[in-house]
């Protein structure tokens, strides 16, 4: 059963929340984009409803909540290994359904990849998402060919409605207790989610390893400045990479952080003896592309690509992702062709 909730109502809801949980959710911050006089829309702590930014995509994904961009694993000395402390509290996260369907990528990954993460799953056991429905598509976005258009495994879902009201749609029984404690208008509730984008793609049944010999990865040699911005903002990249930090005024102690790290980025693939797998960046390119809509999809039985289109906004070189997968088509004839 859904409600519909005076926005003071909301704020004193969400003060509820906030004794048991972190609440995380895209805000506006003023002149905080990549140019002059230009804003940006990133995840920060939020203490009421009115800090939410319903109306634009955020630039960044909610990713850092669960994979922070510099998380401390243990602290040690010469004698001694002392492992960091979680979080005091839970936390809440908004999101769009694309990016609720890409939760379920990251736990593929850290949970059900043969091992479970230690790190992760103990912020990942103490997170609520509330979805922020879509009633139009964004610049860029593809996922209704993905497939991640629309999501029912929220814990609530919270949308501005008339005269500064909210409507929410809440089946987690824990939460649900906590909005009826205050006096609510019910109503049926259904999130909004988007049936088209300007943007399609087609991943052709018949790819295959072998589409890495095609030439369609050659253009990205000079186009793609490896930057690494379109990882850093994907939902669903998980790299990391390990830092010893040994502290100045003490050598002999330190931390080990997990820092996330990118597959597109110089000495990713560095090895022992001077070796570098992907010196080219269209080998790099072809590598993020395949584990996307192939390899992943091999081991699990649906893409790692949920069509947020982050890539192509951040791209500073405007390599759109989405023209990518496109090319595969062609790639499976090229490389059938040449056998």
């Amino acid at each position: 059963m859904g409600f519909k909730i005076d926005s003071l109502v909301m704020n004193e809801i969400f003060k509820d929340l906030s004794q048991t949980y972190e609440i995380y959710a895209p805000t506006r911050i003023t002149g905080g984009g990549a140019f002059s006089d230009t804003d940006c829309v990133r995840y920060e702590k939020i203490q009421k409803a009115e800090d939410i930014e319903f109306e634009l995509k955020s630039n960044f994904s909610f990713k850092e909540v669960l994979l922070p961009l510099s998380q401390t694993l243990f602290y040690f000395t010469e004698e001694q290994i002392k492992e960091a402390d979680g979080p005091k509290k839970g936390a809440i996260v908004f999101l769009r359904s694309c990016d609720l369907h890409s939760v379920k990528r990251l736990d593929e990954i850290y949970l059900r990849n043969g091992f479970e993460d230690y790190y992760y799953k103990r912020l990942r056991e103490n997170i609520k998402f509330a979805l922020i429905g879509c009633d139009h598509s964004y610049d860029n976005c593809f996922c209704v060919s993905m497939g991640t258009n629309q999501n029912t495994d929220y814990d609530f879902s919270l949308a501005p409605s008339e005269q500064g009201s909210f409507k929410v749609d809440c089946p987690s029984h824990d939460l649900s207790a906590i909005f009826k404690k205050y006096p609510l208008a019910e109503e049926q509730v259904t999130p909004a989610y988007v049936t088209g984008n300007d943007i399609q793609v087609t991943i052709p049944e018949g790819i295959s390893i072998a589409v890495a010999k095609s030439k369609i990865w050659d253009e990205y040699d000079t186009r793609c400045i490896n930057c690494g911005r379109c990882n850093f903002v994907c939902p669903t990249c998980t790299c990391f990479t390990m830092q010893d930090i040994f502290y100045t005024d003490n050598g002999r102690a330190g931390e080990r952080r997990r820092v996330l790290s990118s597959c597109m980025v110089d000495g990713y693939t560095d090895v022992a003896g001077g070796g570098q797998y992907r010196k080219k960046n269209g080998q790099r390119m072809r590598f993020k592309t395949l584990h996307k809509v192939y390899d992943f999809r091999e081991k699990f039985g649906y893409h790692m690509c949920v069509g947020c289109g982050r890539c192509d906004d951040a791209c500073p070189e405007y390599i759109s992702f989405s023209n990518t997968i496109n090319k595969l088509e062609g790639a499976v004839k090229e490389v059938a062709g040449n056998e």
